[in-house]
């Protein structure tokens, strides 16, 4: 098990662009989704998937478990979705030592990009990057759970 520790923000600028390392397309779906916990598949690149399973509340901190599985395993419960799919290019930039996760979703979600920063530190402000916008940490509509069972966030609209 381990812990996942993040922090979201919305993306203000395309400034990061040019410091982008790598791309990975994802499809990613939810077979099952409650209070406090969520169990996911994601597709990356078309050639590997992986099932999650998230649990606990806390906007900062939850436990996750992860496992590789077979990629026709996967594609054959993309049946069993509920919700929306979610189409998402991420994109890894680093920035004063810090990885930032930045996913550019596509579809019904087109026109919101999201950054993702895992540390188990806090990061001051001054240390975060000019592309960075309000953070979102905590605000469940920016949450993939929510994006993919709920209504569109009026910033992707």
């Amino acid at each position: 098990m381990g812990k996942e520790v993040e922090r979201k923000f919305l993306v203000t600028s395309t400034a990061w662009r040019e410091l982008a390392e790598a791309n990975i397309r994802i499809l990613q779906f939810y077979l099952a989704a409650g209070p406090g916990r969520t169990v996911r598949i994601r597709i990356s690149d078309g050639g590997s998937a992986k099932l999650t399973l998230k649990f606990g509340s806390k906007a900062r901190e939850r436990d996750e478990f992860e496992y590789s599985i077979p990629l026709s395993e996967a594609v054959e419960m993309l049946d069993f979705a509920i919700g929306r799919v979610i189409e998402k290019t991420r994109h890894h930039v680093r920035h004063r030592g810090y990885l930032y996760e930045i996913d550019v979703f596509g579809g019904p979600l087109a026109g919101l990009v999201i950054a993702e920063l895992e540390t188990p530190e806090d990061v001051p402000d001054e240390m975060l990057p000019d592309w960075l916008g309000r953070e979102v940490t905590g605000e469940s509509q920016f949450y993939n759970a929510s994006l993919a069972l709920g209504g569109i966030p009026e910033i992707a609209a």
